[in-house]
């Protein structure tokens, strides 16, 4: 008897995340028995390469998910919004990774190395986490399992690829102009001002507190993944001109005194988890090294100066990969695993 197989539709196929959901799709061997790749007007008709073939894209309509069981959304909230409900309608499971349902009380926020477990509290619709909450959570989940955090400092340092492929576009282009001395031609469109040799402490939009929608995700969807509505976030979020792979540095402050050894032995045993940290030696992650990998990179690891029972490391993940496709995969994963979608 042959493997148990899924239909399986993505919406938003030809942005930045869906066509890496592709690639993990086929690189994870996801039981796929029809995929249905589904995007805007402006695409359909254009074709997808997936597993060896040619698949035509569709308009993403009301009635597209008919004999679908899985249902990957990457095509931003308003979008996931109007359309998932259909989806779920149609019977499908939907597994959506914008920001329209991550903090509905009724939709697990999940990712699979942290609370695999909520899963099943889905009603159809299970939320992906943002992308800078995801390189955190896993990164700091096996120090939490050994001390609760009282306290987050986390300071983002976020790749363009995170505002999608207009965003790698404008960086590409800006620094095209520069090399030609064409400076005073730098336009900004995607990012509030030039992106190319700068760094911008601004993304997503401004709250009455100062801080950015992006920094508050931080706040709510960590403690929602955590399931401890009591840790303390403050969080900065900068946009700095890298092609892929976001950055964090993060102080936790630890409810009891954890040793280094402890933090490093448990980083290193962790799942989805590279621990690359000898200060001696030179060695730390950068973006490049984590830049189309799979697991969250965690180095400079070092006891907090300034506050008691604090611990400062370094993280590095590819935002598309984990903090994005490959964790929304993951969650699919598990829903097979259990086999809680049956074929007729």
């Amino acid at each position: 008897m042959g493997r148990k197989e899924y239909n399986v539709a993505i919406a938003g196929v030809t942005g930045a995340v869906g066509r890496v959901f592709l690639s993990v799709l086929e690189e994870r061997d996801f039981p796929v028995k029809n995929l249905i790749p589904l995007a805007s007007v402006r695409s359909a008709g254009k074709t997808i390469d997936f597993a060896g073939d040619k698949h035509e894209i569709q308009e993403l309509k009301k009635d597209s998910f008919k004999g679908v069981d899985i249902a990957l959304f990457s095509a931003g909230a308003a979008i996931s919004k109007e359309f998932a409900k259909y989806a779920v309608e149609s019977g499908a499971v939907v597994v959506d990774n914008s920001s329209a349902f991550r903090l509905d009380d009724d939709v697990p926020l999940v990712v699979p190395e942290v609370n695999p477990g909520d899963i099943w509290k889905h009603n159809g619709i299970i939320a992906n986490p943002n992308c800078t909450t995801i390189i955190m959570v896993v990164a700091i989940k096996p120090i939490y399992d050994i001390s609760p955090v009282k306290r987050i400092i986390v300071s983002s340092y976020q790749s363009v690829s995170g505002a999608g492929a207009k965003g790698i576009s404008e960086l590409e282009e800006q620094v095209r102009e520069i090399a030609c001395n064409k400076s005073e031609d730098i336009k900004a469109s995607t990012f509030p001002v030039q992106i190319a040799f700068n760094v911008i402490p601004h993304i997503d939009i401004f709250y009455d507190n100062g801080y950015t929608k992006e920094e508050m995700k931080m706040l709510y969807e960590t403690r929602k993944i955590m399931g401890d509505d009591n840790i303390l976030i403050s969080a900065t979020c900068a946009r700095v001109p890298v092609l892929t792979s976001h950055s964090e540095s993060i102080m936790l402050e630890t409810y009891k005194k954890i040793s280094l050894d402890d933090v490093r032995s448990a980083l290193s045993s962790a799942k989805g988890v590279k621990l690359m940290d000898d200060f001696r030696k030179g060695v730390y992650p950068t973006t490049l090294d984590s830049s189309g990998k799979d697991d969250v990179y965690v180095g400079r690891i070092r006891e907090d100066i300034a506050v008691k029972n604090g611990i400062d490391i370094w993280v590095v993940g590819d935002q598309l990969r984990k903090g994005a496709a490959l964790n929304t995969v993951q969650i699919a994963e598990e829903l097979i695993k259990e086999q809680d979608i049956d074929l007729e």
